[in-house]
């Protein structure tokens, strides 16, 4: 990456992931308690539109590259390595949050899931949101359609796999798999974040000694087959429907010892229907959502 690129990091994405958010957040800035010394009055400001910042308390301000140097207490070529090494050009645009130029796909933001609706759509899943958020984020996005909001969940090329309570339910590319290895003798497979959650939320536990294999979408069945066969034992928690039941068969017929768990869930259209006691039924059509919720 050039010196260009790293600049333009998001500053609020960068801040995001160390879960250090905003006291205050306004429409084109933002004041923190600052992140590298003692604050009570939140006094660093972050531009978004310029992508800068600046601490009025040391009177200090620039780049994420200085604020990086700061926080990490290290030297400009450190902090460049750093940034570099855990922000790529194929995880999510590096532009700042100007909307007022040409709209491209892009996230703008991604932190631990505090929006009210969100919360409250986890809470209807039957889901603890500690729990969810220590495997999801909530995403913020910009895309042809303008700006939305949804619960994401990573996949192993750094996309989000995208679900919000308005039925949506996308990718921000690169698509693929989530794969957890815990070096075990066993591998558990889900079709999607939720049905993983919810077998933590019945087993009761953060997390499963098993191997993990989240496909994100049958047809990438087969990206998932190299790690299954690693694997003595492997049981699927697929859903109760002609893709997963065909995806189930896939890796019966690739597999010698296979359990297919749907059996425990036969009136329920998946693990997480199985959870919060819906049972199927036969729907009308319906045109599907395009996006997660919008910000007005």
């Amino acid at each position: 990456m050039t010196l260009y690129e790293i600049k333009q990091i998001n500053i609020h994405v960068y801040l995001g992931q160390k879960n250090i958010h905003p006291v205050k957040d306004y429409n084109y800035y933002g004041m923190y308690h600052c992140p590298y010394r003692d604050d009570n009055n939140a006094s660093f400001k972050l531009d978004y539109n310029k992508n800068l910042w600046h601490d009025f308390g040391t009177n200090e301000g620039g780049s994420i590259i200085d604020l990086v140097m700061k926080i990490e207490n290290c030297s400009f070529s450190e902090a460049m390595s750093k940034l570099e090494n855990n922000f790529t050009i194929n995880s999510f645009s590096f532009h700042g949050n100007n909307f007022s130029n040409k709209i491209e796909n892009k996230i703008e933001c991604i932190i631990p899931i505090t929006h009210p609706k969100l919360i409250e759509w986890v809470e209807q899943r039957k889901i603890d949101l500690t729990l969810a958020n220590l495997y999801c984020r909530e995403v913020h996005y910009q895309n042809q359609s303008g700006r939305f909001f949804s619960i994401g969940f990573r996949n192993d090329r750094g996309g989000y796999e995208l679900s919000s309570p308005t039925g949506f339910k996308g990718c921000f590319p690169p698509k693929d798999v989530t794969i957890i290895g815990n070096n075990a003798d066993s591998c558990l497979v889900f079709e999607g974040f939720w049905d993983f959650l919810s077998y933590l939320a019945i087993q009761k536990v953060e997390k499963t000694k098993h191997g993990v294999v989240i496909l994100n979408s049958v047809a990438n069945i087969e990206k998932a087959m190299s790690f299954l066969k690693k694997h003595e034992t492997v049981y699927t928690y697929l859903d109760n429907d002609d893709a997963g039941r065909k995806a189930t068969e896939f890796i019966q017929s690739s597999h010698s010892t296979v359990y297919n768990r749907s059996t425990n869930y036969t009136e329920y259209k998946d693990l997480n229907d199985y959870l919060c006691g819906k049972k199927q039924v036969v729907k009308q059509e319906v045109q599907k959502k395009k996006a997660g919720l919008k910000i007005h």
